[in-house]
């Protein structure tokens, strides 16, 4: 009886064994995507025999080409905690557009509860002018020039869903130009060659 019982376990360590590495070469698949931890909170639930302690973890992730989210996990530990962030960023990206695939189009606005954020394009060379929370979501991102202002609060959580409300709301020429049945010539007042040629590059770098 006892070696039919051993047997089943086995089978059932092999089965969890095996599914890891599966789990595992998926995530080596998917190496594009970049995760930066934000934060990791001590949270405690109260139950009836008293409270059970656990971890609750704040994780970004982008592919570093104008695709970014964030995700929010709990567990019991740590590392479990960060997984499941980090999962859930992975499933709620968003797309951004970028100017040069390196800035904004324009400046932003974002607020979220408390938090409040103001997102300004700059030139090359400017780097990341950012607080820690909105440094991860523009790294991750893939934005490499760009001046961000936390004028809210300094929690973690609502800073990052305030610039993530900011960046929804980025655009670019050619989406406008698209919505209006305009060329992007004529949405910016532009002419000539030197000018096309400036767009024609503007619309790859989006591409």
């Amino acid at each position: 009886m006892a070696d039919q019982d051993e047997k089943p376990r086995r089978e059932r360590g092999e089965r969890g064994e095996r599914s890891d590495r599966d789990r595992g070469d998926r995530d080596r698949g998917d190496g594009e995507i970049v995760d930066k931890l934000v934060a990791v909170n001590r949270v405690a639930k109260v139950v009836k025999g008293g409270r059970r302690f656990g971890f609750a973890a704040l994780v970004v992730a982008g592919d570093q080409k104008g695709r970014v989210g964030y995700g929010h996990g709990k567990a019991r530990e740590v590392p479990e905690a960060i997984r499941k962030a980090t999962d859930a960023a992975k499933r709620a990206m968003i797309r951004v557009p970028l100017r040069e695939g390196r800035t904004l189009h324009h400046d932003l606005n974002g607020d979220f509860g408390a938090g409040r954020v103001v997102l300004r394009a700059a030139p090359p060379g400017t780097g990341i002018i950012a607080g820690g929370p909105m440094r991860a979501v523009f790294e991750t991102l893939g934005i490499h020039d760009v001046v961000a202002k936390s004028i809210g609060t300094s929690n973690p959580y609502n800073m990052v869903k305030a610039t993530f409300a900011a960046l929804k709301a980025a655009t670019s020429p050619r989406l406008i130009a698209a919505r209006r049945g305009r060329s992007v010539n004529q949405i910016l007042g532009r002419g000539g060659k030197k000018d096309q040629a400036a767009v024609e590059e503007a619309e790859a770098s989006e591409a």
